[in-house]
């Protein structure tokens, strides 16, 4: 089985974003934090709302606005961050609701999925694998030291080298606009989550992007 692209072609592979398209990492992000905050004896809480605004951008942009006068030195504060995550337990419900129900599907459907995240490899395929979905997956590309981040397309064209497959019969899926034009600098069509965390700003920008109510819409 194979459902319909944008363009009315068949569709034949997925590229999905992570954070803020699969999984409500910001959940995670804020949680370390408080704890790192917490240990240092500051009674500070992580605002949710600047992490899903700086999700995209990540890395030690995101750890500085975050912290806000509390981060010490963005480079320490992010290594701690993930060297935390790394051993942090996965909530069992990290996923957006019906995300997991719907990967299935579409697994079950015959498509070849792959994740292209800015999130490091390591933490993406910890994510993956502690909440089933990993399985479902024909390759994970996370950043790498050697391997620029989107919104250059290296990770995107990697994925379609790993998938064995055709620009023209693969969509990407996101929720911001560095993903939006990481899918145009891969050549590929796009869409947007509409419970993604750069969603609106992505829109107002790229009006024309196609917007997902649920990944189930796929499958149409």
């Amino acid at each position: 089985m194979h459902t319909t692209l944008w363009s009315g072609q068949s569709l034949r592979h997925i590229l999905f974003d992570l954070d803020g398209t699969l999984v409500d990492s910001v959940r995670m992000t804020c949680a370390i934090i408080d704890e790192m905050l917490a240990e240092r004896g500051i009674s500070f809480i992580a605002d949710h709302a600047t992490a899903r605004a700086m999700d995209a951008i990540g890395g030690e942009a995101m750890i500085a606005a975050v912290m806000g006068p509390h981060c010490r030195d963005p480079k320490q504060e992010i290594a701690e961050f993930r060297t935390r995550h790394a051993v942090a337990a996965t909530p069992p419900d990290l996923a957006f609701p019906g995300v997991a129900e719907a990967l299935a599907r579409l697994a079950t459907a015959g498509l070849g999925m792959a994740i292209c995240s800015n999130k490091p490899q390591h933490l993406c395929e910890k994510i993956m694998s502690d909440l089933n979905l990993a399985r479902h997956f024909g390759a994970v590309f996370g950043a790498v030291a050697d391997r620029p981040r989107k919104p250059a397309p290296d990770a995107a064209l990697a994925a379609l080298v790993a998938l064995d497959a055709d620009s023209a019969t693969t969509l990407y899926i996101g929720d911001s606009l560095v993903d939006v034009a990481t899918a145009h600098a891969a050549g590929l069509q796009v869409a947007l989550v509409d419970w993604g965390y750069g969603v609106d700003a992505a829109r107002a920008a790229a009006p024309d992007v196609p917007l997902l109510q649920s990944l189930m819409q796929l499958l149409n």
